[in-house]
């Protein structure tokens, strides 16, 4: 028995040395495998992430893997197969389908919203070009800013002309050229050009223009009546825990927002785009070429251009990236060009803070240590609130910021938002003016929670209380405006 143990370990020791020495980059891979599953998965335990990733470096997949649920209530778990909604991801394929046309002489840049819609309102139409709708230069009306939309639309089915009559053609918000400004409804309008100069829905002509010759299987439009097998539910995530997204008709996102897809397949994506299978190489330029300034960064065709410092080297990359947010779900493609490095990451518990994981993965491929995730301070004092009191919650807040202070988010806003959380959702004012006093005692140069604290107070009926908080915020302050505001009814 002895005999045989030594004979495996030694067979186990000369498997490792040939791994070594034979395939060096495989065994560089699966540690770098091994610390981005590390990562993630600390992601996961602090409850920041919940669906499926895939990296590629340097043009081969070192990792792929699904993490937590597709259906919470079915038990239903993550896979790298599982479909999510990609939100604006979708606007790069929208202009990959704009710039095969041109490409095909069927559109040109500089063509106007009128000569495809006459009847669009010519102040805006006649000189509104399809290289403003491109780059969110077009200064047309932002109906996806609106609160109005979001509470009394986003449940009503529409047609394409009855949505930009409806919804793109308000008074425009700056002159077309002077600034960029995202603007869902530019991409819609791209959505309606194409189906116009095609005469095919939109969805037939992504499917017969990239998604059938890429092999992208299982990548579509996300009508909530069809069936689609492995399609994730979406989740938005409350200081309660998880609850269902907001029901949303896709025909509104439209050639915005309503793809779905799998990380695979949008790996399919990322490949082709280093090659001339759908633009040749000179409009695939034009593709990627940085047009306005754009947040920080640059914006392309449907894509954030910026350069950033490779770990550990004074040299850059070009990078593009693109996020997308939709009810419920969180989409991030990122691309280092020059290095053909690709992160992407696909979630189905709305917003994430996905440029930072991304950022860890890549500080991973480059062996350079990695910032841990930190867990929400809000969510562990709301579980106590609601098991105990918010005196046991205060006191759990103090002994977890004196002994585990590296494992939690220990900011202003944290507290602030539990506050409000309990003011508005539970009416447990009495507890929020805890949190809020709580609040001004760790973060005395805070001066929204001097606000916050004065509106509990106002709710409360202790006028004097919340006068002198208000007082205090605007001292902060001074460009305070509620704070003006209030004051000066609370005085009245």
């Amino acid at each position: 028995m002895e005999r045989k143990n030594k004979s495996s370990l030694s067979i186990t020791l000369i498997i490792i040395v040939v791994c070594f020495f034979a395939f060096p980059d495989f065994c560089k891979a699966s540690d770098k495998a091994a610390k981005i599953d590390e990562l993630m998965t600390l992601y996961h335990d602090a409850g920041l992430f919940n669906g499926a990733l895939l990296v590629a470096e340097a043009g081969q997949v070192i990792y792929r893997k699904g993490f937590g649920l597709a259906n919470m209530e079915w038990n239903i778990p993550n896979r790298v197969n599982t479909k999510f909604r990609i939100g604006s991801v979708t606007k790069q394929f929208t202009a990959m389908l704009i710039l095969q046309l041109v490409e095909q002489g069927e559109i040109q840049f500089e063509e106007k919203i009128s000569d495809y819609f006459p009847e669009f309102r010519k102040d805006i139409g006649e000189r509104v070009t399809i290289h403003h709708l491109l780059t969110h230069t077009s200064g047309i009306s932002n109906y996806a800013s609106s609160a109005d939309f979001v509470r009394k639309e986003i449940r009503n089915p529409c047609t394409v002309d009855e949505f930009i009559q409806k919804f793109c053609n308000g008074d425009p918000e700056f002159e077309p050229g002077a600034r960029f400004s995202y603007n869902n409804g530019g991409y819609f309008i791209l959505g309606a050009i194409i189906e116009k100069v095609t005469g095919k829905k939109y969805e037939e002509v992504l499917k017969e223009k990239i998604f059938d010759p890429l092999g992208m299987k299982d990548t579509g439009y996300d009508y909530h009546h069809t069936v689609i097998q492995n399609r994730a539910a979406g989740y938005v995530k409350t200081l309660e825990g998880y609850r269902n997204a907001p029901y949303v008709d896709m025909s509104l996102p439209y050639a915005a927002g309503s793809i779905y897809s799998t990380v695979e397949d949008l790996y399919l994506w990322d490949t082709a785009l280093y090659t001339d299978k759908l633009l040749s190489n000179e409009m695939m330029e034009m593709f990627f070429k940085p047009h306005v300034s754009a947040m920080g960064q640059k914006y392309a065709y449907g894509w954030f251009i910026g350069e950033k410092r490779i770990p550990g080297t004074k040299d850059t990359s070009t990078v593009v990236s693109h996020s997308g947010g939709i009810f419920g779900f969180m989409a991030w493609v990122e691309r280092w060009i020059d290095l053909k490095h690709t992160v992407i990451l696909l979630n189905n518990t709305g917003g994430v803070m996905v440029d930072s994981m991304s950022s860890g993965i890549i500080n991973v491929l480059y062996d350079k240590p990695f910032t841990l995730p930190k867990k929400s301070i809000a969510e562990s004092l709301m579980k106590t609130i609601l098991e105990k009191d918010v005196k046991e919650a205060i006191e759990l807040y103090k002994n977890l910021k004196s002994k585990q202070k590296k494992d939690y988010i220990f900011i202003p806003r944290e507290l602030n938002a539990l506050g409000y959380y309990l003011l508005r959702s539970k009416n447990m004012v009495k507890e929020a003016i805890e949190i809020f006093k709580l609040n001004v005692e760790e973060y005395p140069k805070y001066a929204n929670g001097y606000d916050s604290l004065a509106e509990a107070y106002m709710i409360n009926g202790d006028e004097s209380l919340a006068i002198t908080n208000y007082a205090k915020s605007l001292q902060l302050n001074p460009r305070n405006t509620n704070a003006i505001k209030k004051l000066s009814e609370l005085i009245k």
